[in-house]
């Protein structure tokens, strides 16, 4: 059973401001992503984002967490790799 996707209006909102060549990629990515989560390996960030995961897509991050119960992949956040990290 896949997983489903649940996007953060935070996230859409950062999304929306992407060019939209690169928007393309990263929402091809996530369904991707959305269909294989059981195969992948979530990657756990650390210090403030303890308890977040990150999808890297090129120069951009999607910051995001799960429930393996509900089988729900929430996306919190979408951004470039030199400004998803700030203000944390």
């Amino acid at each position: 059973m896949c997983y489903s996707l649940e996007l953060k209006q935070k996230a859409i909102d950062q999304l929306t401001k992407i060019n939209p060549s690169i928007q393309q990629r990263i929402i091809k990515k996530l369904q991707w992503f959305e269909e294989n989560f059981e195969k992948t390996i979530p990657l756990p960030l650390t210090g403030n984002l303890s308890g977040f995961y990150k999808i890297r897509i090129g120069d951009y991050r999607v910051i995001y967490t799960f429930e393996i119960s509900n089988k729900i992949i929430t996306i919190h956040e979408i951004g470039h790799r030199k400004d998803i990290y700030e203000g944390r």
